[in-house]
């Protein structure tokens, strides 16, 4: 049970992913300060593959353990996978959102009063007026 409490640490806060954005898991930033406070032993991909690896060997000698055996060994497998390809746990950390300011997202205000014709009448009506 203890390693089931461990796994469970390690696994709930999401890493960031390299391109485009990660949406935290709810009270994931709680947790993310426990996992930074152990730096790279538990950034590391590596070292994530050999714990997970150590702690399916002893769930293997009881037959109602295998599933969580297997599971262990396949998140292992992952996580060696990932680590050779580079990849290690890096936590989310929130950017503080800039508000659009309104000089800058109004270009042009319209001339004309709604309901506004559309914008190809709106381009012939200057050629028709000069003619």
């Amino acid at each position: 049970s203890v390693a089931g409490v461990l796994v469970c640490l390690l696994e709930y806060p999401r890493s960031k992913r390299k391109k485009g954005s990660t949406m935290e898991r709810c009270g994931q930033k709680y947790m993310t300060a426990v996992v930074k406070v152990f730096g790279p032993l538990t950034r590391n991909y590596y070292i994530r593959a050999v714990l997970h690896a150590a702690l399916a060997v002893p769930a293997g000698f009881l037959l109602s353990t295998i599933l969580g055996t297997v599971c262990l060994a396949i998140a292992s497998g992952i996580y060696l996978l990932a680590a050779v390809r580079g990849e290690e746990w890096r936590p989310i950390e929130q950017k503080p959102r800039e508000r659009p300011h309104m000089g800058d997202t109004i270009k042009q205000p319209p001339s004309n009063p709604p309901p506004r014709p559309p914008a190809e009448a709106r381009k012939k009506q200057p050629a028709e007026v000069g003619g």
